[in-house]
């Protein structure tokens, strides 16, 4: 490998290789598709931000320049942060980083005529971080209320290793 090799090991559940191990293989940085891992890079970090953005500007479609304005704005809002090896991406749990997203998104759809609602880069971002905050209180009520019940661990660690245990035979 060269000098500071990035391995992105995508395959999910079971990525090619496992972060731990490219690591002691000499990789510097390592992403993988899953999200109990540093570095997730899969498409749950691009779609929020996209769709939401294209949404609110009622886009026609989603073009090849919007989905690349996306790449480039999360990459923004983690230079923006920070980075390091072990955190070159947004995670979902970063809900400021899709209204970003979105805006970058909705302004292109405006700038290519492809969205029916013209508003400015403020503006979707403004209605975007307003819906999203909205939402997040409104489940987190719910689940304060025990309407939506969280998820016992062991249930998620079953289901975790009965996917993997699927894919391994």
């Amino acid at each position: 490998m060269g000098s500071k090799p990035i391995v992105m090991a995508c395959a999910n559940p079971i990525p090619e290789i496992y972060p731990y191990a490219a690591k002691q293989a000499g990789a510097y940085i390592v992403a993988t598709g899953r999200g109990d891992f540093p570095n997730q890079v899969n498409n749950s970090m691009g779609f929020p931000g996209i769709l939401k953005g294209a949404l609110t500007v009622r886009a026609k479609k989603i073009t090849d320049e919007m989905a690349i304005t996306a790449a480039h704005a999360l990459a923004d809002f983690a230079e923006t942060r920070g980075i390091n090896p072990e955190n070159i991406m947004p995670t979902m749990d970063e809900h400021e980083v899709f209204p970003y997203v979105a805006k970058a998104v909705g302004g292109k759809a405006v700038e290519q005529k492809v969205a029916r609602k013209i508003l400015s880069n403020d503006e979707i971002f403004r209605q975007t971080r307003h819906d999203i905050i909205t939402s997040r209180k409104i489940f987190e009520t719910l689940m304060d209320k025990g309407f939506i019940a969280q998820p016992p661990e062991e249930m998620i660690k079953k289901a975790l290793d009965k996917a993997i245990e699927a894919v391994s035979l």
